[in-house]
């Protein structure tokens, strides 16, 4: 496994990092306990120290099993993530959208990053999480109803408190990092990033390298669609977000398999999975120093760890850009 610095912090994660959005069940059809704990582990098993989680994923679902899956490590031999600012529990702020839990109760979900909201939300992670420190704690998506200044105070005094080490963003384009980073010194932006979707390369990118940040991208793999398992046919399971989303038409999975194929004489090459190539390319990309990568049990985990088991040299790089802008999707 390899190991980076957030920007200039000393803050390093695996840069494989285990994203703990599907364990949480909401939205992705329901979780299993055991599995979900297995996976923890088999991911700190195989060199994967950081977790990247949410309170809303399974609304605290996904932190209480991260919780109880990390008794026992050294505090200091893991790296947590988490975020706050999408709630579930209040109707303050911003609203956002309708939705139901694991469970089918319907909930109203709220952006909302008030500073003593902000400060409950963080003490509820904690709780849930066990531990009494969160390495990186992050904005989920931007709160147009709070002055970032406010949230920035939040995030001030819990750094003083010793609650949080460092902080950063979810979600946020230029305008807003550059906004929320004139009020705090934030070390990093986490925003979707594949080979399918590119779009922060415009900008995001080139400024997230100019003020030494990290990007930290999620979705790397495009929930699945990027590993070549997913067929024209596939058939997702009730609850399962990818069925209503343009990535997931036969159409555009019948492409991107063809492109797959392209790359995967690659891969073989490599004794690597398209999966472990794909999550490869992401880390070698300008200023993407994490990929989160999600498992639902101990094999897909172990699995996500071995895409820094080989590198990609300038020529096999640039033959995998080359396929892969040949591609074009109907989004």
């Amino acid at each position: 496994m390899e190991y980076r610095k957030l920007g200039n912090s000393e803050l390093e994660l695996s840069a494989i990092t285990f994203g703990a959005f599907a364990i949480g069940g909401w939205l992705w059809g329901g979780t299993k306990h055991a599995e979900s704990i297995d996976a923890i582990h088999a991911a700190y098993d195989s060199g994967i120290t950081s977790f990247d989680t949410a309170p809303v994923y399974g609304q605290g679902t996904s932190e209480k099993l991260i919780g109880e899956a990390i008794k026992g490590i050294p505090r200091d031999k893991i790296q947590i993530l988490t975020k706050y600012g999408l709630r579930w529990d209040t109707n303050e702020g911003k609203f956002y959208t309708h939705s139901v839990t694991n469970e089918g109760k319907k909930i109203d979900l709220h952006f909302f990053a008030g500073k003593e909201g902000v400060i409950t939300e963080c003490e509820n992670s904690l709780r849930r999480l066990g531990t009494d420190y969160i390495d990186l704690y992050q904005i989920h998506w931007p709160d147009t109803s709070t002055p970032i200044e406010e949230t920035m105070e939040a995030i001030q005094q819990l750094i003083k408190e010793g609650k949080i080490r460092y902080a950063g963003v979810c979600n946020f384009p230029v305008k807003l990092m550059e906004e929320a980073s004139s009020c705090f010194p934030l070390v990093s932006d986490q925003v979707p990033y594949s080979m399918v979707a590119r779009d922060i390369e415009k900008d995001l990118v080139p400024y997230m390298i100019k003020e030494n940040k990290s990007v930290i991208a999620y979705s790397p793999m495009q929930r699945g669609l990027l590993t070549g398992k997913i067929k024209p046919d596939h058939k997702f399971g009730e609850g399962d977000q990818r069925s209503s989303m343009p990535f997931y038409t036969k159409e555009n999975i019948k492409r991107t398999n063809e492109f797959l194929e392209k790359i995967k004489p690659l891969a073989e090459k490599k004794n690597a999975t398209l999966g472990q190539l794909v999550l490869r390319w992401t880390i070698e990309q300008p200023s993407i120093t994490i990929a989160l990568a999600g498992a639902r049990n101990k094999e897909q985990a172990i699995q996500n760890s071995k895409a820094t088991d080989f590198k990609l040299s300038k020529e096999e790089l640039s033959f995998i850009n080359k396929e892969l802008n040949k591609l074009k999707l109907e989004l």
